[in-house]
């Protein structure tokens, strides 16, 4: 398995001081036009810091960090884990009370039963292999552990065939559910949500506001549309378990089983 503190020199780099480029792959704070996409990510990770208060996390697929930042404000101890090696060197210089590690999400450098809660937040939909993955999430968790993950409802992101090419695999809420079910008991599913502001301005509008967005390229928006977008918050979005087929955002919260053979 690869060392996670030790980061090899690679033509790639990333300014840690700058944004992230936008190719469509993940979202990071600082993109004007990405604000929309960016606050929908806090607010799933608000909601995971709540649920993994007190506990030795892991953040499976950490992007650019500031998900770990989040959680770590709550959480005992977080360790990320992304595949980039660049990725996660821009991470450490921006968010150095965090470790971060570069690594493959189905072989992680981690011992079995090493942490309390996994997090995996709009990632399991880029995968090859979310199966062998989830079979890791289980893995480095200790019995009983938590997992939570989100990924886009295919209902309403990709209803007519996968749209992002960065997506391997999009889920409807069963087969999320199923999916998580073979490794996982417990389990709680929800759905990400715009509070009402965003739903007013959905009804002037009669069109939901991520479609919009997705309508016209960012540099036609009129100057109302851009205001809106920037001023975009977390708390625009509820996550909540009834209707879930109109669900922005599956959110899946399951536990290990309490044997680690089971």
């Amino acid at each position: 398995m690869s060392d996670p503190d030790a980061v090899p020199a690679r033509s790639l780099s990333f300014d840690a001081a700058e944004p992230l480029p936008l190719t469509g792959e993940r979202t990071a704070p600082g993109v004007p036009e990405e604000n929309y996409w960016f606050q929908r990510h806090v607010a799933g990770y608000l909601f995971a810091a709540d649920r993994v208060a007190g506990t030795r996390v892991l953040d499976a697929g950490c992007g650019e960090g500031y998900g770990t930042e989040l959680l770590a404000a709550r959480a005992t101890a977080v360790h990320a884990l992304d595949l980039e090696w660049p990725v996660v060197a821009r991470a450490r210089a921006r968010y150095p009370r965090t470790g971060f590690g570069a690594g493959n999400l189905v072989a992680m450098p981690f011992a079995a039963g090493t942490f309390d809660a996994v997090v995996s937040l709009q990632v399991i939909e880029h995968l090859h292999t979310p199966q062998e993955f989830l079979a890791e999430c289980k893995r480095v968790l200790r019995p009983g552990g938590l997992i939570l993950v989100s990924t886009p409802n295919r209902l309403t992101f990709s209803p007519e065939g996968v749209r992002n090419p960065f997506h391997t695999f999009e889920f409807a809420p069963e087969e999320l559910h199923a999916t998580m079910a073979r490794h996982f008991t417990g389990i709680e599913l929800l759905g990400t949500f715009h509070g009402p502001s965003i739903r007013s301005l959905e009804r002037f509008m009669r069109v939901s506001f991520p479609e919009r967005l997705i309508q016209t390229p960012a540099y036609e928006w009129p100057d109302w549309l851009q205001s809106r977008v920037a001023r975009v918050r977390p708390g625009d979005f509820r996550v909540r378990a009834r209707a879930l087929e109109r669900s922005l955002d599956l959110v899946a919260v399951a536990r290990a089983p309490s044997s680690p053979r089971a």
